[in-house]
């Protein structure tokens, strides 16, 4: 009997969302990095921590996890206090890729609607900081995913595999993890994001109603510089913080149903619906770590002609090493 045709999904696509993620997100590293897109040090530092997590999602969950941990079953991943570290790093990166996505429409909101709050936060150094000091938070959080796992066999008095502790999720310490983990990983960023959208957007119309107002009496039929901005700055904030939560929804849903609901009667079926609900919803929830690179360049003029010359610098350099061998080959004859 063949395999079921979700496994066949995901042993194709896993590694087209790899060739796809990883260069798209080093290319926005690099480019943020030269710092020549017009950014504030803070946006531009807060955007570089969600290219940075979002390649982290890239290389250890899709790669190292769905990818080699899944076609070599007999590898070194797969030994059981590796896969743990393997686990607990998945958790890790996903929290810092959430959490750096709130950051960012903070960021948004705390430039547009604080304007006094804006000149202590909005600054390089806090941003660092911040950034740090949730990233350390972070790790020492995600630390149970360590123990919440055991081996799955026992080859040669070598431990193999990982698979959920039942003994750890059924306790009351697990049970209280797992929906602190929830309401930290999806509740409360899921609050947030939707909370700081709504002040900022309603903000921004509201300003841009009242000049509207004003210039009309003043000037017509010319186009206004500071409302072009926030049209940007709107576009902007809804694709990434949009994007994010679309693609991460049916996870959060499949989820929270698979743990209220058990789940004695599908383990092991490969073709049951609610198994492959829950897939799908990893697949999407994944793909939340891929399409900022596409947003950033269609919605920042500057972003744009930073990656078309990142693109065409290749091409120039080997243009300009065939011109000096023309050269040289010219100057010895």
């Amino acid at each position: 009997m063949g395999k079921p045709v979700i496994l066949l999904i995901k042993e194709i696509y896993y590694p087209i969302l790899a060739a796809i993620g990883v260069p798209a997100n080093l290319v926005t590293i690099l480019i943020l990095c030269r710092g020549k897109c017009g950014l504030s040090h803070c946006i531009a530092l807060i955007m570089l921590a969600m290219a940075t997590s979002d390649l982290l999602v890239m290389i250890i969950n899709v790669m190292m996890y769905h990818i080699f941990s899944y076609n070599f079953t007999l590898s070194f991943l797969q030994r059981t206090p590796v896969c743990q570290f393997i686990l607990y790093l998945t958790a890790v990166t996903l929290d810092m890729s959430v959490w750096f996505t709130v950051f960012f429409t903070f960021d948004r909101f705390a430039v547009i609607c604080c304007q006094k709050f804006q000149a202590k936060y909005c600054t390089k150094r806090t941003a660092a900081v911040v950034i740090t000091m949730f990233s350390v938070l972070i790790f020492f959080k995600d630390l149970p995913f360590i123990f919440g796992s055991e081996h799955q066999q026992i080859i040669n008095q070598v431990q193999w595999g990982c698979q959920s502790s039942v003994t750890f999720l059924s306790s009351p310490l697990g049970i209280v993890f797992f929906w602190f983990h929830i309401a930290s990983l999806v509740w409360l960023p899921f609050t947030l994001i939707a909370l700081f959208n709504s002040l900022t957007i309603r903000r921004i119309t509201v300003s841009s109603r009242d000049r509207k107002k004003l210039r009309s009496h003043t000037i017509e039929n010319k186009s206004d510089p500071e409302i072009e901005n926030r049209r940007k700055s709107i576009i902007l904030l809804f694709t990434v913080s949009g994007s994010f939560l679309l693609l991460w929804l049916p996870s959060v849903i499949g989820v929270i149903i698979s743990r209220l609901v058990s789940t004695n009667s599908y383990q092991g079926d490969r073709t049951n619906l609610r198994y492959i609900a829950a897939e799908v919803g990893t697949m999407l929830k994944f793909m939340s770590s891929c399409p900022n690179t596409c947003i950033y360049a269609a919605t920042q003029r500057k972003f744009r002609e930073e990656l078309k010359g990142l693109l065409k610098s290749p091409f120039t350099l080997i243009l300009l090493f065939i011109n000096k061998e023309g050269v040289t080959t010219l100057c010895s004859r």
